[in-house]
């Protein structure tokens, strides 16, 4: 009798997706060209980091990512969240093998998706270079006189 409710429990859980993907995931953050300042937002305190860089965010926030770089215009990524493959398969192990709590647990935590993009790669534009200055006009001589 043991042996089956451990059987049946570790069946259980291994479709769970809390359990088989975490409630976390890194999220690799480069840029071209690269030393970018790029702040993290949305996570329960924004992270700052110097591109190439990687965070760990909860499934579940909404993050935007903003970038900035002297000489450079700044970008904002704002992120999405799909369902993974591999989450829906643990969310649907869940509901197949009547794991109620389990399936509440991965929708709360967000433990069946996955940012998009990740990797994040921006590529930033230069600051356009300000227009040339006027040329100074030179003054008109006057007339020659005619005799």
């Amino acid at each position: 009798m043991r042996i089956l409710c451990v059987a049946t429990l570790c069946a259980a859980l291994g479709g769970c997706a809390s359990v088989t993907r975490g409630w976390d995931e890194q999220i690799a953050i480069s840029s071209t060209p690269s030393g970018a300042n790029a702040t993290v937002a949305g996570l329960s305190q924004p992270q700052p980091c110097i591109t190439p860089c990687s965070v760990k965010a909860k499934r579940s926030d909404d993050i935007s990512i903003t970038f900035e770089k002297e000489g450079y215009e700044p970008q904002i990524v704002n992120l999405t969240k799909e369902i993974a493959p591999t989450g829906a398969a643990g969310f649907a192990g869940n509901i197949l093998l009547g794991g109620v709590v389990g399936g509440v647990v991965d929708a709360a935590s967000g433990a069946a998706l996955d940012h998009k993009p990740n990797p994040v790669i921006v590529t930033l534009n230069p600051v356009a270079p300000p227009p040339p200055p006027p040329k100074p006009r030179r003054p008109k001589a006057p007339p020659r006189p005619t005799s």
